[in-house]
Parts: structure tokens; sequence; C-alpha cells
């Protein structure tokens, strides 16, 4: 698992007036929970551009004032206006102890279905993993080869011994879908043998007339 460092300065009080000049001095309110007590300090907002900006996810070693704490981020506030980062909370790991965390997916392999026309529709971008510390994946991997159109990768289809999907077991992750444009040839290719199915029947149908002498 990648591993982002971080450092931060105790918060002296912890309250609006605080929190509102750290915020303007470029800094980041935040809290550690999960330990035996919850810290309360702040960070400068740069230190976040490797944590919230990248797809991947990340453990975060944070030093505040030379002691150190592992941990992940658990919630991230923004601003409703500006959108900078308001708040940010993080709870501490224990190595013995599995932890929740949203992992990214990386679909792999090569579907026919595509080639025949289909797309590729990916409605996860990431699961949701319970795991120890150790043994939490850095990605989920979801193949789509040989797939033709009309098959997808479910989470049922993905197991481990190291780790538990928490998303429905029913819910497709990634998928070949059929296009518009097969829809229709399908329907171009079908109709000239309907309408030939039809004309014997129509023409048995039809009643016949005799001429008056």
């Amino acid at each position: 698992m990648k591993v982002v460092s971080m450092s931060g300065s105790l918060r002296g009080n912890v309250g609006k007036k605080d929190a509102k000049q750290i915020r303007k001095n470029g800094g980041v309110p935040c809290v550690i929970y999960g330990g035996k007590e919850q810290i309360h300090f702040f960070t400068d907002a740069k230190s976040f551009l490797k944590v919230v900006f990248t797809p991947e996810v990340c453990f975060i070693h944070i030093d505040i004032e030379g002691k150190k704490y592992e941990a992940i981020l658990q919630d991230i506030q923004y601003h409703p206006v500006t959108d900078n980062i308001y708040h940010a909370d993080f709870m501490e790991i224990d190595a013995n102890k599995p932890i929740v965390m949203s992992v990214p997916v990386r679909v792999t392999g090569t579907a026919p279905g595509v080639l025949k026309g289909g797309r590729i529709v990916q409605k996860f971008r990431k699961l949701k993993i319970k795991a120890l510390p150790s043994q939490m994946p850095e990605f989920i991997e979801a193949s789509i080869e040989g797939f033709e159109i009309g098959q997808a990768v479910k989470v049922a289809d993905i197991t481990s011994d190291n780790y538990t999907l928490l998303d429905n077991k029913n819910n497709s992750i990634v998928g070949i879908s059929v296009t518009r444009v097969v829809e229709e040839v399908a329907a171009t290719e079908t109709a000239p043998v309907a309408a030939a199915a039809a004309a014997p029947a129509a023409t048995a149908a039809a009643p016949k007339v005799e001429a008056k002498k």
C-alpha cells in the first residue's frame, strides 16, 4: 500500500475562531481518532495534494510535533463556495484490527464483445473493502478477458482470503453493453427475415375469388 507522509501542529484552542484563523493562514483543521484519545491538529492545505487529488488510496504517516501516527483519511469536508478543504478526519490504524477503505477498481483484459460493437460500462470506480492494514489491496482487479456483449463482472465474482467486499454481491462492477448502433443493425437484419416469413402466411390466408361467368 502506498504511504504518504504529513506533518502537523497541535491546535492551541479548539473552536470556530481558532479554526477560522488556521484556514486564513492556509491551513486545515484536522482530528485523529480511533486511538486512546482524539488529537486535534492542523496542517498545510498543500499536504493533501497527494492524498485527495488522486484515484489511489494510501496510508498516511502523520508527524505531530515529533509524535507519529499511522492513519487513513476517513472524511473530508469542503467549503461550499470555494471548494477549499475545510476540515479533515483521520482514523488511527491498529495493525491487529481490520479497517474499511474504498479501493479503486482496475479493469483488465480484452473483450471480444467490444470488437463486435459493444462498449465497456464501468458502474463502480471503487469498492468498499474490509481487511487488516497489512492485507489491504491497493486496487481490485476486474477482468473482462473474453467477455461478449451482455456479460459482466459482479461483486460476487471477486473473492479473496485476505479481505471482504462489503458492497452488494449482485452489483455489476463492469460489463459489456450493447450500443444503439448494434441494436439498429440487428433490427435491420431481422426485418427482411420476419417479412419473408410473414409473406407465405399472408398469401395462404388470402381468400380465393372466383371469376363470374
